[in-house]
């Protein structure tokens, strides 16, 4: 097989014989990584019930410490994401996933021995610096260990992965919550790392660019600064279900004008972290929109899902998580072959499809009732976890094959600060949507009440949680009131429902208009800066 040959006399082109050989069990390395990152944000989001309850059982965390263990997560992973790219690309990808494997299973330590709800959200806060460094770079390793040609069928693994991960989540927490105390959703975690950790000292190999320039660090300062202050305004607003709030204004508005600062410094550096010339690819800017706006989408439908299958139907945290299956069966069967799909039809024609299957699953949660046939929610699961397989492998091997191959760690953090920003926006905004839609539907009946306090209607009104919690303390004549609940809590996810569903169309518009058919070749190995005064157009 012949290749070019990259600066400092390694094979550009081409992976060597003694990698490519175990290419595919490095990739279950990664995958494994990668799967214990997924699966503890999908297990927390099943202990949260627990972990409101008094001690010894819980820690009695507020709804709002709840919501902060959740957002001290977000909040330092998706700032360091795009920093923990250009680490990689520069110290090593190997040696950046080693250090944020061991800082997260650290702190899935400490967070299991958590003694109260602000140890708890502080050590959320130290695992997410350890998942900012592992998610990048497993997909930055990725690209490294495989030629361009077998990339599409590895990136499809590696997404259904993720859809395994999604599903394993809720029902491992229920499982550990049925037998053990609340902090065995951490510390499940420890062992995972250990033999990941192991793993890849044997198995992987390490990569870097072997041209990084030099650092740039007001550009990564500007990169951190302006994403922490993005998306806690978006879990401000969300939190507040108002984004006109001066407070959340004025911190989207810092966000905006941070970014735009680094935007503007990247393109006059003579060294930048990030070559903004890659956005002006159809194929990279359209597969980053794409990501932004499913994840915006899905983000906030399992966000009232969740609340649907156990407050609504009274489904226990072990059994929600077993309705999740078919999601994850969908992404497991297809992701691995959505490249045949794309070989025959395109990458524009796949992901349309894909966004507009998303769309249909999501006018279809208006066939939900809240006694209606429990299969209909597993078949748009199926369809969901569907056209999710044929959209997130595509638009990944776009993205990452838009780039040159020594550039991996930041066309892979580029992909995740997408992914992550999109499903913070999605969980707020819709969320937001779906609070007060609830609470306008559920306020008639709660001020109706006989005897409750003013201050006791206006906190039930704020989830059916809360409300049902105080039918629950109203007995007998709380029975009324639960029905009421539940009536409220469906008509509220159908027009959340509704609002997914059209940014999904939205998807499918930037899409079709965008994205390639066909991906263009591959662009040299070389730095970016090297393309432009070349003449190679971005």
């Amino acid at each position: 097989m012949t290749s070019s040959t990259a600066p400092g006399g390694l094979p550009a082109r081409q992976v060597p014989d003694r990698i490519h050989r175990r290419r595919w069990m490095i990739l279950s390395v990664l995958m494994l990584s990668l799967l214990i990152v997924v699966l503890d944000n999908s297990i927390l989001n099943v202990a949260m019930k627990t972990i409101a309850t008094p001690a010894p059982h819980g820690l009695g965390a507020t709804q709002g410490e709840l919501e902060w263990a959740i957002n001290s997560y977000t909040l330092v992973f998706a700032g360091l994401l795009f920093t923990s790219g250009l680490l990689g690309d520069r110290l090593g990808r190997k040696k950046v996933l080693l250090f944020g494997l061991a800082v997260f299973g650290a702190g899935s330590v400490l967070a299991g021995m958590a003694g109260s709800p602000t140890e708890l959200i502080v050590f959320r806060a130290v695992m997410g610096l350890g998942g900012a460094f592992v998610m990048p770079s497993t997909l930055a390793v990725l690209m490294n260990v495989f030629e361009r040609d077998e990339q599409p069928r590895a990136i499809g693994i590696w997404a259904g992965g993720v859809g395994l991960a999604i599903a394993v989540g809720p029902i491992t927490g229920g499982l550990l919550l049925d037998r053990f105390w609340w902090g065995s959703v951490f510390l499940v975690n420890v062992p995972i790392v250990l033999i990941a950790l192991v793993a890849m000292l044997i198995l992987v190999p390490d990569s870097r660019d072997p041209r990084p320039g030099r650092l740039d660090p007001f550009g990564v300062l500007l990169s951190v600064v302006g994403l922490v202050l993005l998306v806690y305004g978006i879990i401000k607003g969300g939190q507040l279900a108002d984004f006109t709030d001066p407070q959340v204004l004025g911190t989207l508005a810092g966000g905006v004008a941070v970014m735009t600062v680094f935007v503007l410094h990247q393109k006059r550096s003579s060294h930048p972290s990030i070559d903004i010339g890659y956005f002006r690819k159809p194929a990279f800017a359209a597969a980053v929109g794409a990501i932004a706006l499913v994840f915006f989408a899905l983000m906030g439908v399992t966000f009232f899902i969740v609340f649907y299958v156990q407050s609504v139907r009274g489904y226990s945290p072990l059994e929600a998580g077993l309705l999740i299956l078919p999601l994850a069966a969908a992404q497991l069967i297809f992701s691995p072959r959505a490249r045949l799909a794309v070989d025959r039809f395109g990458a524009r024609a796949v992901c349309t499809a894909g966004m507009l299957t998303i769309a249909v699953t999501m006018t279809g949660m208006l066939l939900l009732d809240t006694d209606s046939p429990i299969w209909i929610l597993e078949v748009l699961f199926f369809l969901q976890g569907t056209g999710m397989a044929h959209i997130m492998p595509p638009v990944t091997v776009a993205i990452m094959q838009s780039l040159p191959r020594e550039k991996a760690g930041s066309g892979s953090a580029l992909n995740n600060v997408f992914r992550q920003v999109g499903g913070t926006l999605g969980v707020a905004v819709l969320g937001s949507v779906l609070s007060t839609t609830y609470r306008e539907g559920i306020q008639g009946k709660l001020g109706a009440l006989p005897g409750v306090p003013a201050a006791a209607r206006h906190a039930a009104g704020e989830s059916i949680e809360a409300t049902l919690g105080l039918a629950r303390h109203l007995g007998p004549d709380g029975r009324a009131l639960i029905v009421s609940a539940r009536e409220a809590f469906v008509h509220a996810m159908h027009v959340t429902a509704l609002g997914s569903a059209s940014i999904a169309v939205v998807g499918a518009v930037v899409v079709a208009v965008f994205l390639p058919g066909k991906m263009a070749p591959a662009p040299r190995d070389a730095e970016p800066n090297e393309q432009r005064k070349a003449g190679v157009q971005g």
